[in-house]
């Protein structure tokens, strides 16, 4: 009990430091970051408590959805990729130490789960992990309801861009109709060019 004591206050300190970081951090690519760190100290707690599947789901939904959060802000305040580039080894101490800390929580979850300190919770006569009965249950019978929740949310990321296409005066458009239609008489030029004279 001592090491899933020391894993949950690790792992709720490091969820309250992060989420108030989340808010404080100026930089935007910086909150993403404690965000991450946040939703992954909360699925830790969610391993020590035996919901496995709610840990699985909070990891690929939510960290996979802050992708697409930051994905849609970048496209929303038109940021200057060329000035995010340059910046980019300004990000890499705060990456670092997310990573490190990171990795001591899945070290610390890990070795209070396979200690056989966490609970397990008992659905049936025989001993099955959540993570196990509802992946039965949703594999079996809502499937296609998991199927639409996804294609709900690729109609969400493509009505985000959409949004996000306007008219600009100075910027170059591409045109992908005008691209495919293109024909080599169209786009090349033979130039019979004189020996000893150039171009002009």
């Amino acid at each position: 009990m001592v090491l899933i004591a020391i894993a949950f206050y690790v792992l709720a300190f490091t969820a309250i430091a992060a989420g108030f970081m989340v808010v404080a951090a100026r930089n935007p690519v910086h909150s993403v970051m404690f965000l991450i760190l946040t939703f992954f100290s909360a699925a830790g707690l969610f391993i020590l408590m035996g919901a496995e599947f709610l840990a699985l789901l909070l990891v690929m939904v939510y960290v996979g959805a802050v992708a697409v959060l930051f994905l849609f802000v970048v496209m929303m305040l038109d940021v200057d990729f060329v000035e995010l580039k340059q910046g980019f080894l300004s990000y890499l101490p705060v990456g670092m130490i997310v990573a490190v800390i990171l990795l001591a929580e899945m070290i610390l979850v890990g070795a209070a789960y396979f200690a056989g300190e966490s609970k397990t919770v008992v659905v049936t006569d025989s001993e099955v992990t959540n993570l196990e009965a509802i992946g039965n249950v949703l594999y079996t019978q809502y499937a296609g309801a998991f199927e639409a929740a996804g294609l709900i949310l690729l109609v969400a990321l493509i009505g985000a861009i959409v949004l996000t296409l306007r008219a600009r005066s100075g910027v170059k458009i591409q045109n992908a109709m005008d691209q495919m239609a293109r024909t080599r008489e169209d786009g090349v030029e033979l130039v019979d060019i004189e020996p000893g004279q150039g171009l002009g």
